[in-house]
């Protein structure tokens, strides 16, 4: 992670730091550019959804690549161009808070990990009568719900996403993802810190 919550300070070469040190690793320039993207990816749908005056507009959704991320929804390319820049000047500036988003799929990731190791670990320790294994997984459920929003915040922190020192912002057009849907795409570049 690129901010120190102690400190209370950013570490902006720390992904060049990372890729310098381990460059022999495969994969790991896009596994870092990835995480960048994403975030710039969540910062963008925040300045989005303020500018909509909307707590979170559930009609935007995106999708990151190491090479930039689709959003999803009625949105201009000049807005979302605008969007994007604001976003990465404000996410560099020192707001981190937006690299994290409610609505991330690592949210529901780590929810479906915590239920099935619960699940998996009460039908493993607990009597094998079905009351017995219904009411655990009931508990199972009901304790990873109340957990997982905090633990997907988590994990969007200090594993999905990294604040973008090292991105800049391309371009912005329509473009078709992976699947032939319709969308905006923002590309991004790597630059070296």
């Amino acid at each position: 992670m690129t901010y120190s919550a102690a400190a209370g300070e950013f570490y902006p070469t720390q992904d060049s730091a990372l890729l310098s040190q381990f460059n022999f690793v495969p994969g790991l320039p896009e596994l870092l550019q990835l995480r960048q993207v994403h975030a710039l990816e969540h910062a963008t749908v925040w300045v989005l959804s303020e500018a909509q005056q909307r707590h979170d507009d559930q009609s935007l959704g995106g999708f990151s690549t190491p090479e930039g991320f689709f959003l999803y929804g009625a949105v201009k390319p000049d807005a979302l161009r605008r969007a994007a820049q604001r976003a990465l000047h404000r996410i560099q500036g020192g707001e981190w808070q937006l690299a994290v988003h409610p609505r991330c799929g690592t949210n529901l990731s780590v929810q479906l990990l915590l239920t099935a190791g619960c699940a998996l670990g009460t039908a493993a320790l607990l009597p094998k009568d079905p009351l017995s294994q219904l009411l655990s997984f009931g508990v199972a459920t009901a304790a990873t719900a109340s957990l997982a929003p905090d633990l997907g915040q988590w994990a969007q922190r200090y594993l999905t996403t990294a604040i973008p020192f090292n991105l800049a912002i391309a371009e912005v057009g329509t473009s078709h993802d992976f699947w032939g849907r319709p969308a905006q795409f923002v590309r991004v570049h790597w630059q070296s810190a």
